[in-house]
C-alpha cells in the first residue's frame, strides 16, 4: 500500500533515514479504528477489500502513502498530500465508504447498526472518529515510520517486523531503507525492544 515515492538512497547500515519523504505542512500520521475494535482485518479477504478501496480512492484523489500497516482492528498510515492540499478527511471518508460498501455486500447485516449511526448515515464497520497528527519535522517523520513498522511486534502479534505481511516494511526493505533483520530476533538475534513513549499521546492508538 506504499505510494509512488521512489527512494534512491544507498543500502542502510543501521537505522533507516526517511528525511527526504517529509513534506513540510503536508505529511500526516493517521490512526483509523474499526467499530468497537472488531478484528475485521484478521480476514485476508477484508485486507484485500481495503487495499482495493485505497487504490480506487487514490485514483480519484492522488497523494503518496509513505507507510502503512493493517492491524486486525486498526490501521496506521503516513500520507504526503500534494502542495496546498489538506483534504485528508475527504480521502479517509471515501476510503471508509468504498470498503464498507464492498464488505457489506456479503457480510454485514443492516440490522446491526444503531439508531444514532443510522441518523448520521454511518455503518457498524468503522469508528466515527479517526486520529490525525501532523508530522512536524524530519526526525519525527523517521520515528513515525519506525512506529508503524514495529506496531505488530508492539502488540504481540509477531516477534519480528518482517513476519507481518500487511505492512509497508517489506517494500522499504526492497528499496534499501531498512535492513531485512531490523527489529528481528530470528536465528538467535538479540533485538532490543523499541519504545515509542514520545509518540503514544500523538498517535492515539
Amino acid at each position: 500500500m506504499v505510494g509512488s515515492a521512489h527512494p534512491t538512497q544507498e543500502k542502510a547500515t543501521s537505522m533507516p533515514d526517511y528525511r527526504r519523504y517529509f513534506v513540510p505542512g503536508g505529511t500526516y500520521f493517521f490512526t483509523i479504528v474499526t467499530h468497537r475494535r472488531r478484528p475485521l482485518f484478521s480476514d485476508r479477504r477484508n485486507v484485500e477489500c481495503l487495499r482495493n478501496a485505497v487504490r480506487e480512492m487514490k485514483a480519484d484523489q492522488p497523494f503518496d502513502i509513505q507507510a502503512a500497516v493493517i492491524m486486525p482492528e486498526h490501521l496506521h498510515f503516513i500520507w504526503s498530500l500534494p502542495p496546498g492540499d489538506d483534504a485528508y478527511s475527504k480521502r479517509i471518508g471515501r476510503m471508509k465508504v468504498l470498503f464498507t460498501r464492498a464488505f457489506r455486500e456479503e457480510r454485514v447485516p443492516l440490522q446491526g447498526i444503531s439508531a444514532s449511526r443510522r441518523k448520521h448515515q454511518e455503518s457498524n464497520v468503522w469508528q466515527r472518529r479517526f486520529w490525525e497528527h501532523t508530522i512536524s519535522d524530519e526526525e519525527e517523520c523517521e520515528r513515525c515510520f519506525d512506529y508503524i513498522h514495529y506496531n505488530p511486534v508492539k502488540h504481540g502479534l509477531v516477534r519480528c517486523p518482517h513476519r507481518w505481511e500487511a505492512s509497508s516494511f517489506h517494500q522499504w526493505v526492497e528499496r534499501g531503507a531498512y535492513e531485512a533483520h531490523w527489529g528481528c530476533c530470528c536465528e538467535g538475534r538479540k533485538s532490543k525492544k523499541l519504545s515509542f513513549a514520545d509518540l503514544e499521546d500523538k498517535v492515539r492508538e
